[in-house]
C-alpha cells in the first residue's frame, strides 16, 4: 500500500506564499505610479504601452523556457536566481533617467517574474494539495492589492515615486538570500525506496508497478515528444481563454458600470474592487473545498458559475445584476487557474508537466495582454454592453475544452492520486530526468 506524501515543509510553503504575493507586488506599483513617472520623463499617457509589452515579452519568455530548463537547474536554484534578477529590475525602476531604461527594466523583471512563476507553479504542482495551491494564489491577489498601498503611502508621504521601487526591490533581495540559502530543501526527490516513489516511477517507465523495487528507473523525455501531445496544448489554450475573462471583466468593468449602466465613478470603482476581492476570497475558501470534493468536480462546477456569472452580465438590464454577474464570475473564478496547474499531470503525465506548465503560465500572459485589448478594439467600434456577451463566449469555449481534454487520455499512466487531489493525480514530487533536445 502506497505512502500518503509528507505535508509541506512550513518554511518552504511561507517562501512559497511570500513569492506569490512578490509577483503581484510590481503590478500593483505601476497603476499609482504611472501619472509621476511619465511627468518625470515628459512622455505621454499611452508610453506606458511600452512598458507593459516589454514586461510582457519577457514574462512569456522566461516562463516558457522555465519549464523546460527546471529538471536541468533546479527549482530552488531557478527560484533564487529569478527572484534576484527581479530586485535588479526594481532598483533599475528606482534609478531610471528616462523612459527608454525603464523599459529596458520592465524586460528584466518580466524575465525574473515568468521565472519565478513557471517554476513554482510547477513545483507547488507536485508537491501541495488542493488548498495549499489556491491559497498561493490568493496570495499573489494579496500582492497586487498592496502594491498600490506602498506606492500611495510613498506619494502621500511627499516622497518620490522611486522609493516604492526601491521598497519593494529591497524585499525581492530579502526574499531571494532566503531562496539561496534553502536552495537544498526546495529538491523534488525524496528516498526512491519508499513505496510510494517505487510505484511513481515504475508507472512513468511503463514497468509493473511492484512496490518492492529499488531506486525507481530514470525516463528521459525529448522536448519534441512534450510538443506532440494534444493534451499540452488543449491545456495552454485553456489557460488562454481563462486568463482572458479574468483580466477582461476587470479591466472593463468600469466602463460597462459607469458608460452602460449609469452608476457614479466611485461607486463603479468600489464594484471593481468588489469583483477582485471575491476572487481573492474564493481562492482562500474553495481551496478547502476542493481539497474535500476533489479538483475536478470544483473545475467543473466552476466552470459553470463564470458561464452563469457572464450571462448575468450580458443580460441588460440594472447596474445591480451586472454587479452580481461581476463578483459571480470572480468568485467562480478563483480555483480554476491553481486547479489547472494542479491537475496538469493528469492531463498530459507526469513525465510532461513541468515543460507543460511552463507553456500554460506563458500562455496566460498571451491572454491578459492580447484577448483584453482585442475586447477594447470591438468596444471602441461597437458598444461596451458587448462585454458580457464576449465573456459569455469565452467561458462557453472554456468549458467546451476543459471537457474535450477531461476525456482524452493522458499521456502517462494513471498514478497513485494524493488524497483530496481529485482524480488520478501524483501522489509524490518524484518526477522523470528529462532530455533538454
Amino acid at each position: 500500500m502506497s505512502t500518503p506524501p509528507a505535508r509541506p515543509r512550513a518554511a518552504l510553503l511561507l517562501l512559497s506564499y511570500l513569492a506569490f504575493v512578490s509577483l503581484g507586488l510590481p503590478d500593483g506599483l505601476l497603476g499609482v505610479s504611472w501619472p509621476s513617472i511619465r511627468g518625470d520623463f515628459d512622455v505621454p499617457t499611452e508610453a506606458v504601452g511600452w512598458v507593459l509589452t516589454a514586461g510582457t515579452v519577457g514574462y512569456l519568455t522566461s516562463s516558457v523556457l522555465a519549464g523546460f530548463t527546471l529538471a536541468r537547474v533546479g527549482v530552488g536554484a531557478l527560484l533564487a536566481g529569478s527572484t534576484l534578477l527581479a530586485s535588479l529590475a526594481l532598483t533599475g525602476y528606482s534609478v531610471s533617467p528616462v523612459l527608454a531604461v525603464l523599459v529596458g527594466c520592465a524586460l528584466v523583471l518580466g524575465l525574473g517574474s515568468g521565472a519565478v512563476d513557471s517554476g513554482l507553479n510547477a513545483y507547488a504542482a507536485g508537491a501541495f494539495g488542493p488548498r495549499h495551491m489556491n491559497w498561493l494564489h490568493a496570495f499573489f491577489g494579496l500582492g497586487v492589492a498592496i502594491g498600490p498601498l506602498i506606492m500611495t503611502g510613498v506619494l502621500s508621504s511627499g516622497l518620490a515615486w522611486r522609493w516604492g521601487y526601491g521598497i519593494v526591490a529591497a524585499a525581492q533581495l530579502v526574499l531571494a538570500a532566503a531562496f539561496v540559502l534553502t536552495v537544498r530543501a526546495w529538491h523534488r526527490d525524496v528516498p526512491a525506496s519508499t513505496a510510494t516513489d517505487a510505484l511513481v516511477g515504475a508507472t512513468v517507465a511503463g514497468e509493473s508497478a511492484a512496490t518492492d523495487s529499488g531506486p525507481a528507473p530514470i525516463v528521459r523525455v525529448p522536448v519534441r515528444d512534450t510538443l506532440r501531445l494534444p493534451a499540452v496544448w488543449s491545456g495552454t489554450l485553456a489557460f488562454v481563454l481563462y486568463v482572458a475573462i479574468e483580466v477582461s471583466a476587470g479591466l472593463w468593468a468600469f466602463l460597462l458600470l459607469t458608460e452602460g449602466r449609469g452608476l457614479g465613478a466611485a461607486l463603479a470603482g468600489g464594484c471593481v474592487s468588489a469583483y477582485w476581492g471575491s476572487l481573492f476570497v474564493g481562492r482562500v475558501v474553495q481551496g478547502l473545498v476542493a481539497e474535500r470534493l476533489g479538483a475536478g468536480l470544483v473545475l467543473r462546477v466552476s466552470l459553470a458559475g463564470m458561464a452563469v456569472g457572464a450571462a448575468l452580465i450580458a443580460v441588460p438590464g440594472p447596474a445591480a445584476l451586472a454587479v452580481l454577474g461581476l463578483v459571480v464570475v470572480g468568485f467562480a473564478a478563483a480555483p480554476v487557474f491553481p486547479l489547472l496547474t494542479l491537475t496538469t499531470a493528469e492531463r498530459v503525465g507526469v513525465a510532461h508537466a513541468d515543460r507543460a506548465i511552463g507553456l500554460q503560465i506563458g500562455a496566460a500572459g498571451i491572454g491578459a495582454a492580447l484577448v483584453p485589448a482585442g475586447l477594447g478594439v470591438l468596444i471602441g467600434n461597437t458598444s461596451v454592453e458587448v462585454l458580457g456577451s464576449a465573456l459569455l463566449v469565452l467561458a462557453l469555449a472554456l468549458i467546451a475544452l476543459y471537457e474535450w481534454g477531461a476525456r482524452r487520455p493522458s499521456a502517462g499512466r494513471a498514478v497513485p492520486a494524493r488524497p483530496g487531489s481529485g482524480e488520478g493525480q501524483t501522489s509524490g514530487p518524484v518526477r522523470p530526468v528529462v532530455d533538454g533536445r
